[in-house]
């Protein structure tokens, strides 16, 4: 039996680092990188007699992402103990939160081929992040840990077991991506593990009602790696069904070299990690006035923005979605276009730059909007000489270039490389006689019906003014010539 005759069911848990400077239970710092074990102290090493103290923003990111997604804020939750060992564990259990998370319910919408599909929220707890292992750090092979990870603060957003393909799980990723990202919580970066998942993934035949055995694959820090775990997963467990073999409930690890899962440990469950309230905090109480001020304080989220941008500016739902996929990319959008007029004909031209030659040049870089040396200002007054003629597309895409690499005014890029278009009839009627004087045989088929031939003639006459033709002009001085 093909997998195509069975049914997918996948379940997502996410692993967002917080943006605070220091860490959930004490002041050691968050940030990435650094001499291992250089950002800790004895609370987050786990040292005998310490106590742990809640940093408050913590509790308030983790109630500002609940209500961008939907949740049930608890005005009383509890911080529990999950026991279990592990190198990088340096107190031997994990504070999270168990029976009562900050956050319960909740959903997050995404679209996928046209459809609209909401995944229900199980929860969203706060937690602190192990340590890492570190392997071969010496010529002998050893193995070291480096705690300046342990206690980062970490939400845990956890679904339901909504999704039903690879596509889905994916989507979802991103959407939740940049929705923690526009409310400043998660940077987002993958590379450096802020933002990460687990993904518990069964199959059970199409039509049936009850769903197969799972099995969760531990931390995957890119959309690729997630598509390439699930899809192997998918087909493992399907051949294993088709054998007429039991799935066995387990955790497993993504081999990204060999493209394959592998068994990592039988599934805990949570007897296993002999949860109990963690006796050196309190409850977390959340006021209502800190909820309210929070909500208050909420940011217009990306799928609210694409639809303003389509119902207010007439963008497409593509160019919608591209510029709201990261906060900064939208809010350069917004500026720009402040800058530059308004109504859906700006909208659009400067959406076509946003999506198209400004992308080009930010991904050939390697660089975020906040390292661009290119301004919203600035991008509006190469758009505006576009408009004016005074250079042409050739010409502004040289100056968007220039400007992006070293944020010179655009204005002073045209002086300096002589950029400025021609519009002088008398030097482009010059230019259109050589080039027609020179194309007799493709001037006798023009004139026999062959009409395709004007590009060839406005290329040739682009070419001999060195690009700077306006081509208004040039189109219709040939024209003009050519007996049109």
């Amino acid at each position: 039996m093909p997998v195509s005759d069975f049914q997918v069911v996948i379940g997502l848990e996410v692993h967002a680092q917080l943006l605070t400077r220091s860490k959930i239970f004490c002041g050691c710092s968050t940030e990435f990188g650094g001499e291992p074990n250089s950002h800790v102290c004895p609370v987050c090493l786990g040292l005998p007699g310490v106590l742990p103290w809640l940093n408050q923003k913590v509790v308030e990111m983790a109630v500002r992402t609940g209500l961008a997604l939907g949740c049930r804020i608890r005005d009383r939750s509890v911080f529990a103990r999950k026991n279990y060992f592990y190198p990088d564990l340096p107190k031997g259990y994990q504070t999270s939160q168990y029976e009562a998370p900050i956050c319960e319910g909740g959903e997050v919408e995404v679209t996928v081929g046209g459809a609209e599909r909401r995944i229900r929220l199980t929860r969203i707890h706060m937690e602190e992040d192990a340590g890492k292992n570190v392997h071969d750090v010496s010529p002998d092979g050893a193995s070291g840990v480096d705690l300046n990870r342990a206690g980062v603060p970490l939400l845990e957003i956890v679904s339901e077991p909504d999704l039903r393909s690879i596509d889905e799980a994916v989507e979802y990723l991103k959407t939740l991506r940049a929705i923690l990202m526009y409310l400043g919580v998660n940077d987002g970066n993958l590379q450096e593990g802020s933002f990460r998942c687990d993904a518990n993934v069964s199959v059970m035949r199409k039509g049936a009602d009850r769903y197969g055995t799972r099995c969760e694959i531990k931390n995957m820090n890119s959309f690729r790696f997630l598509r390439q775990a699930v899809e192997y997963e998918v087909r493992r467990q399907v051949g294993l069904v088709e054998d007429g073999k039991q799935v066995v409930q387990e955790t497993r690890l993504f081999d990204p070299d060999r493209g394959e899962t592998r068994s990592m440990r039988s599934k805990e469950e949570a007897h296993d990690y002999r949860y109990f309230p963690e006796p050196d905090l309190p409850p977390v109480l959340v006021p209502p006035e800190l909820v309210a001020r929070v909500r208050a304080e909420l940011p217009e989220l990306p799928r609210a923005r694409a639809a303003r941008y389509q119902g207010d500016l007439g963008l497409s739902a593509y160019d919608a979605a591209l510029l709201v996929s990261e906060r900064a990319v939208a809010e350069f959008f917004d500026a720009a276009l402040a800058a530059y007029g308004s109504g859906p004909e700006a909208a659009k031209r400067l959406a076509n730059w946003m999506n198209g030659e400004v992308a080009r040049l930010a991904n050939e870089r390697g660089e975020a909007p906040s390292a661009w040396k290119l301004t919203p200002a600035r991008l509006a007054e190469i758009l505006r000489l576009l408009d004016a003629q005074t250079i042409g597309g050739p010409g502004a895409k040289a100056v968007l270039e220039e400007v992006f690499a070293t944020g010179a005014e655009p204005g002073e890029v045209v002086r300096a490389k002589g950029l400025a278009q021609v519009s002088d009839t008398g030097a482009i009627e010059a230019a259109v006689d050589a080039v027609l004087a020179a194309s007799a045989a493709e001037v006798e088929r023009y004139r026999a019906g062959n009409k395709k031939l004007m590009g060839f003639f406005v290329g040739q006459v682009m070419k001999a003014t060195k690009g700077k033709g306006n081509p208004a002009v040039v189109n219709a001085l040939l024209k003009k010539k050519l007996g049109e």
